[in-house]
């Protein structure tokens, strides 16, 4: 089958061979409804700010919590794996190039400590802050079948089950089997510098990544697997598994030796990862900006994937990252300047209920604000005023 046939075939069996009659029905039905969806006001979707937003040294202190609150931002998503590499003895950087997302010590890293969550937990509590869910490192998707594998979805299970016993219902991570990819940059407003892609002419000739070669088949291979061990236990412990898609999508297949399961088109790669485990516990950290990264026409393929999401509440977390371009270019931009209409994208969370949180994303970088804390500042003010607009314009249709 060729590539571009793959999704077409795709979605029609997401839409009735794999499920019941009864289901198929239901969801035509939902489908016809769509135009006739209610507006009500949601006064439980929220602002809330990630991991690698920080004033100060250390994400969970008085200091960076006071920054969030001074933005009118009470909740929040630590890394504790990445927490205590940094307040811990130092340590070599990850050999790898991942960054945040695999830890120093290598991929079966990233166990949580639960006596380290107790203490974020009671030091946010004390402050009047949230924690909203666990950033979990990127590990087990490098990994080949192997004891070691499942010495790691073990040891996911049990992140699960801390992430619970100190209140927490969501754990992300970001399935990145290569390091996420910006090739340049372009200046932006006031002096700010945007970070860029563009797919490379001689993409072909790029090394293959540390972790080697991975196939189309082999990466869903992978995931499924995990899905099928890992939601189970979501389920029983009520913790929502929110995944951050490739960044950039849509990669063509082989780039730096893998053919990314966002490829070729991230669209029908959300819907098929949704439907591997049928649970609202199988979601996703939905980053509008990655969809965009991946988009030819971003107003007009985006919000139908995100009511399809909705509806289904498989939406348990929002990165509001905005860009100019869309797929094999583009450059990251401040939250009012992007491609995508973020308002309509408020106003689908709005009437679906959604209560978890927006978060701003990859906001830009300036000569007198390195650490983007005041581009956050914008940020969160922002996305603050779209919730309370999307929330204004029903209260005044009821009033009229």
């Amino acid at each position: 089958m060729r590539r571009r046939d793959f999704g077409k075939a795709l979605l029609g069996v997401a839409a009735g061979a794999s499920l019941p009659a009864s289901r198929v029905a239901g969801e035509k039905a939902q489908q016809g409804q769509g135009a006739n969806r209610s507006h009500r006001r949601n006064t439980k979707m929220h602002v809330s700010g990630d991991y690698h937003v920080v004033e100060g040294a250390e994400f969970i202190s008085k200091e960076n919590i006071d920054y969030n609150l001074r933005c009118g931002v009470t909740h929040i998503n630590p890394d504790p794996v990445l927490i205590a590499a940094r307040s811990g003895p130092p340590k070599a950087a990850a050999k790898t190039g991942w960054g945040d997302f695999i830890a120093p010590e290598g991929p079966q890293a990233g166990a949580f400590d639960l006596d380290a969550l107790k203490r974020m937990r009671d030091l946010c509590d004390s402050l009047g802050m949230t924690i909203e869910g666990f950033r979990m490192d990127s590990g087990y998707i490098v990994m080949k079948p192997s004891p070691e594998r499942d010495r790691k979805l073990d040891q996911v299970c049990e992140n699960i089950r801390k992430a619970r016993a100190v209140g927490v219902g969501l754990i992300s991570q970001h399935w990145t089997a290569i390091p996420i990819r910006r090739n340049g940059a372009e200046p932006g407003r006031g002096s700010s510098v945007y970070s860029t892609f563009n797919l490379e002419a001689d993409w072909k000739s790029l090394p293959v990544g540390p972790f080697g070669r991975l196939s189309y088949d082999e990466y869903w291979e992978r995931i499924e697997n995990f899905l099928h061990h890992v939601i189970p236990v979501c389920r029983e412990y009520d913790v929502n598994m929110a995944n951050h898609p490739y960044d950039p999508p849509g990669l063509p297949w082989g780039y730096e030796g893998v053919d990314n399961f966002d490829s070729p088109s991230i669209f029908d790669a959300y819907k098929r990862y949704a439907m591997i485990v049928d649970d609202p516990h199988n979601g996703f950290q939905m980053d509008v900006g990655v969809l965009a990264e991946g988009s030819t026409d971003a107003n007009k393929q985006i919000p139908p994937l995100v009511q399809w999401l909705a509806d289904r509440g498989r939406i348990h977390q929002v990165h509001m990252r905005a860009i100019h371009g869309g797929l094999n270019h583009f450059a990251e931009v401040y939250p009012d300047d992007g491609v995508l209409d973020f308002f309509p994208i408020i106003g689908i969370l709005r009437d679906s209920g959604f209560s978890g949180g927006i978060l701003p994303d990859h906001v830009p970088s300036s000569p007198g604000d390195p650490g983007k804390l005041q581009g956050y500042a914008f940020a969160y003010g922002y996305l603050k005023a779209l919730i309370h607009a999307a929330n204004s314009e029903v209260a005044q249709s009821e009033a009229a």
